[in-house]
């Protein structure tokens, strides 16, 4: 039984470290991130989105290595409508990059991998 246990275990271990997603950013993070002085990039889609879970850990991974240096936000559109209406968000996913003081620099509809998260924020002034 023990083994059995382990395997389990180790698969559920496995499985939540393959499928990293970022918390639903509230309204008042993005606030927040937009008032500090950093690069930002706000993910808008769905929990349930197939492209979204696939940009998922991609995100995450932008996020931890760039933490000090620029913001990483998801919004989850079905949650929170008056984000996806206040940045006239049409059609998911919707990435927006955001520079350092807070004007919109680059706009992407649909997938986007590493590179094109790590090009955008760029653009948006990430050294």
């Amino acid at each position: 039984m023990k083994p059995y246990i382990t395997f389990f275990a180790l698969l559920l271990l496995l499985s939540s470290s393959v499928h990293a997603e970022l918390a639903p950013a509230t309204p008042t993070a993005v606030e927040q991130a937009l008032a500090s002085g950093k690069p930002t990039l706000i993910d808008f889609g769905l929990l349930t989105c197939g492209v979204c879970k696939k940009m998922a850990p991609y995100l995450a991974a932008v996020a931890d290595e760039y933490q000090n240096q620029a913001n990483i936000l998801f919004i989850d559109v079905r949650a929170d409508q008056t984000l996806a209406r206040k940045f006239n968000i049409r059609m998911l996913p919707a990435q927006v990059f955001i520079d350092s003081g807070g004007r919109e620099v680059q706009r992407h509809t649909g997938y986007l991998d590493q590179a094109g998260i790590l090009a955008g924020l760029k653009a948006a002034g990430l050294k």
